[in-house]
């Protein structure tokens, strides 16, 4: 991995998408340092709305996510605040190896969520590990070793202990009032990075039966007699698509086309190098990354159909085109231009970059946690700090070649 230290942008941009490109890098790295806190840095800025919904808390996703793009600016202040974040959280780790949801610091209020909340203990593995390989003079996979051991531990425990995929229920990860349940696209992408970083014995069969479940519809004919069932269900219910399912449960799966889970998905090599590229095509035909890259839902689940959730309607949050049911969420759109640019497309994802920079842009630089996804009207949370962080770290990719995801 390239090791960049740059405090901002050349000073030398032209004029035009090149202004735009550095003066969103200035305000993202401005944003994070005011919502940076010894603890770590917050979710959003403090204000009474965030407060009321906890935004202004350490968040193990939130925080892990940011400490990506932070350790990559090349910042010593940025630095310093994911580190203290990645500590706060491990401070606060479960006993049986869980890193919480959320912490307040100054409240010792530390919260679980519901059921599992199971990526916040993996974002964690992924930071650590990466923010060690940045800068490995705070020398953090060594101090936090037996914090690792237990996260991983934690983790395998929630494995179908013959298929090596992680087990969830609802709303049990960032999309935290979504009806994925069972085998979850999105979790197990991140949970075989984690593996791969940590060079976990399973990870290959992790891999593999993705692959059968995630995309019925390849010739494979597995050895497991229920994995067949399982893909048998599917394939007589569900057309193919170019997409991965988002979740498998018994006889029941996602066809809403989870755009983040298939992102991540590609980009940790969970889904195949061959079918990467049909997918980013199938995301420009459904316009997803339009006006703002990138809706996390391609067709939203609607009122009515058997798969919407009374609990969905909560905060009248998830309704169709909104939040995880169809909004756009820029820092999304951050993996979605490093994916373009492992892909090759270069020029493709120079222009998404831009799109993310007007995204930021709106309001004055607010930075909004996601917008509608149909009118593209911003909404949710303003001042989001992962929102600042992956504009950092995809600007990064663009400008230095760095390699975040592992190749092969």
């Amino acid at each position: 991995m390239t090791t960049v230290h740059r405090d901002t942008v050349p000073a030398a941009a032209r004029e035009g998408e090149d202004f735009l490109l550095a003066e969103c890098y200035r305000e993202a790295l401005r944003l994070l340092r005011e919502n940076s806190t010894p603890a770590g840095v917050l979710a959003s800025a403090r204000n009474p709305k965030s407060s009321g919904r906890n935004y202004d808390s350490i968040f193990g996703r939130d925080a892990a996510i940011c400490a990506l793009g932070m350790a990559l600016s090349g910042d010593a202040e940025l630095l310093q605040s994911a580190e203290a974040g990645l500590l706060t959280l491990a401070r606060h780790q479960a006993r049986n190896g869980q890193i919480p949801k959320f912490v307040k610091p100054e409240l010792a209020e530390v919260d679980f969520w519901y059921a599992g909340c199971v990526d916040a203990t993996i974002w964690w593995l992924i930071a650590v590990h990466f923010v060690d390989r940045v800068a490995p003079h705070l020398d953090l996979a060594t101090r936090l070793s037996a914090n690792v051991v237990r996260a991983l531990n934690w983790l395998e425990c929630q494995e179908h202990q013959g298929w090596f995929l992680l087990q969830q229920n609802d709303c049990s990860d960032w999309a935290d009032i979504m009806p994925r349940s069972g085998f979850v696209l999105y979790s197990n992408a991140i949970w075989y990075w984690a593996k791969r970083l940590y060079d976990l014995p399973t990870a290959t069969e992790t891999q593999r039966f993705a692959r059968l479940l995630f995309n019925p519809f390849d010739n494979a004919v597995p050895d497991q007699k229920r994995v067949r069932l399982m893909r048998h269900y599917v394939r007589n219910s569900c057309r193919p698509e170019p997409f991965l399912l988002s979740y498998v449960n018994f006889s029941f799966w996602g066809e809403e086309i989870d755009i983040f889970g298939n992102i991540l998905a590609y980009l940790t090599g969970l889904g195949t190098a061959s079918e990467a590229c049909k997918m980013v095509a199938g995301v420009t035909a459904l316009s997803a990354n339009d006006p703002h890259p990138v809706r996390v839902v391609g067709i939203p689940i609607e009122v009515g159909s058997p798969r919407w959730r009374p609990y969905m309607q909560r905060h009248r949050q998830n309704l169709p085109w909104q939040y995880h049911n169809g909004g756009a969420w820029p820092f999304v759109g951050g993996f979605w231009v490093i994916l373009l640019a492992m892909l090759g497309e270069r020029t493709l994802a120079r222009a998404e970059l831009a799109k993310m920079a007007l995204s930021c842009k709106v309001n004055g630089w607010e930075f909004n946690e996601w917008f509608q996804g149909q009118t593209g009207e911003p909404m949710g949370m303003p001042r989001q700090s992962w929102n600042a962080a992956m504009y950092l770290l995809a600007f990064r990719v663009l400008a230095d070649n760095t390699r975040i995801f592992p190749q092969g």
